[in-house]
């Protein structure tokens, strides 16, 4: 079987966990508030309108890729562009290369930090694969300027973080709607996640608090999640639009 991810790389155990996944969400629902290019997501209206499936979308494809063998994750890839160029031709104008990268750049570093989070260190083997793994998805995309190696994408990473982010219209109307589609109890927690998840450059600009009340919570959770306890906390705090997706997650890495 010619698979486009090894079965036995770390991006598999990382994007095979449905707890990890949620955090990914939750720090990419963060990221995405603030980056310059999110008018490109209000344009065709999906985003502001539900902004959470719009998010699983992004996920979804992103499991799909992982878990596929390599023609289908090819397929996959393409669609992707597919669809960015019929909203370019809609709206008559390009998405800018770096936003692309943005959400690539996102991508890596939400898996590696969710992971860590949540199960152990990442050796610099496996950070590094987890980069080539969605640089080889950057470059099926035929992106332009993206990094030739991990310490490359780090030196990027940072720099698009200083300079692709702010704090606009955009970003005070996802925040209502994530709190309008969650409900006041799991919007709480889904900015303390994203305060555990997120960068310093992302949660300095964000209403996300100071204190990291989850952590402890998170901390018994950790030891209990693989029991029944663990998994009701998990699925009672999600929206039940959501629920069957995330615990067919885990479902679907256990047949891989």
């Amino acid at each position: 079987m010619n698979l486009f991810v090894d079965e036995n790389s770390i991006v598999r155990r990382i994007w095979g966990k449905a707890d990890t996944i949620l955090f990914i969400f939750a720090g990419a629902a963060a990221e995405f508030a603030l980056n310059k290019a999110v008018d490109w997501l209000y344009f065709t209206g999906k985003l502001p309108a539900d902004p959470l499936a719009r998010l699983f979308s992004t996920v979804a494809y992103s499991r799909q890729i992982i878990f596929s063998e390599r023609d289908e994750a090819l397929k996959a890839i393409d669609k992707i562009n597919a669809i960015h160029k019929g909203v370019e031709t809609a709206r008559g104008s390009q998405i800018p290369d770096w936003a692309y990268r943005d959400v690539l750049f996102l991508l890596i570093d939400l898996s590696i930090r969710s992971y860590e989070l949540l199960e152990k260190p990442l050796s610099a083997a496996e950070k590094a694969e987890v980069f080539n793994v969605f640089n080889r998805v950057g470059e099926r995309m035929q992106l332009t300027g993206i990094p030739s190696d991990y310490q490359h994408y780090l030196q990027m990473r940072k720099e698009h973080l200083e300079h692709n982010l702010i704090n606009s219209a955009f970003t005070a109307d996802l925040y209502h709607q994530y709190k309008k589609h969650l409900g006041f109890a799991r919007y709480q927690i889904l900015k303390q996640a994203q305060l555990l998840t997120v960068p310093t450059q992302v949660s300095q600009q964000l209403p996300l608090g100071k204190i990291a009340w989850l952590w402890p919570v998170l901390k018994v959770y950790k030891a209990i999640k693989n029991l029944k306890p663990g998994k009701f906390l998990r699925d009672a705090l999600l929206p039940v639009q959501y629920k069957i997706q995330i615990q067919g997650m885990d479902r679907a890495y256990a047949l891989n």
